[in-house]
């Protein structure tokens, strides 16, 4: 991995994404709209809830209570599918690189205690691990049952990034569990290695490869060479 431009790349999304948020943090994380309202916005969470988790319930949950799961969700932006994952599931995890973002999912959350929403670096888990051994100090590690990302690593330039958001979730998922993810699979983009909206594209072949590296297996896969590649890696 080259570091100092994986650190520059970090420091620039975590700069980009800031202002965007900023400036109208709903759009930026559902671009269909300019304005959002509370209830639009909370709809679209529920909407995506519906179609990527509760189609799939087979692959999700895996015979679980779904009251009984924890789960993660990485770029949680404003918190949409956040909400919709409180709702849903039994204790929810949430990270995101921008400050203001997840200030704004708190404020979607507030009221739901099953919620911890955490600003992470832009590459690592370490944010969640440090609130777990903070709440049970050297208790049991944080086992998560199910992980998931939505419209964010479309978004990041750089392979190293997103691995190393891969191996992390591994890191934390129990054997077996789902990490159920989207990335860009549009073999037409060249991104920029400053550039923080358009991410590095994915193929078939360099998913598996992936999923081999970071101990997962890649079961299923849809949308090759579209904007939306989906991937659902499962913990060996």
């Amino acid at each position: 991995m080259a570091v100092p431009q994986t650190s520059r790349q970090i420091r620039k999304m975590r700069r980009d994404w800031e202002r965007r948020a900023r400036e109208n943090a709903r759009h930026y994380v559902v671009t269909g709209q300019e304005e959002w309202s509370d209830d639009e916005f909370i709809q679209s969470g529920r909407v995506t809830l519906e179609e990527e988790i509760l189609n799939d319930l087979t692959n999700v949950c895996q015979g679980k209570d779904p009251k009984e799961m924890k789960v993660l969700e990485i770029g949680c932006g404003a918190g949409r599918v956040t909400r919709a994952f409180a709702e849903y599931f039994g204790e929810v995890y949430a990270v995101d690189i921008s400050r203001e973002m997840a200030r704004q999912a708190r404020r979607m959350t507030a009221g739901l205690p099953n919620v911890h929403v955490f600003r992470n670096n832009g590459m690592d888990l370490s944010s969640v691990r440090r609130r777990w051994w903070h709440r049970f100090g050297l208790g049991p590690r944080l086992q998560l049952d199910f992980a998931f990302s939505f419209m964010v690593f479309q978004h990041i330039p750089s392979r190293d990034v997103i691995e190393s958001y891969v191996r992390e979730t591994g890191r934390l998922l129990r054997p077996g569990g789902l990490f159920k993810f989207q990335v860009q699979g549009s073999s037409q983009v060249e991104p920029e290695p400053e550039e923080t909206w358009v991410g590095a594209p994915f193929t078939e072949a360099d998913a598996r490869a992936m999923a081999e590296r970071c101990g997962f297996e890649m079961r299923y896969q849809f949308g090759a060479g579209d904007q939306y590649y989906w991937l659902w890696f499962f913990k060996k």
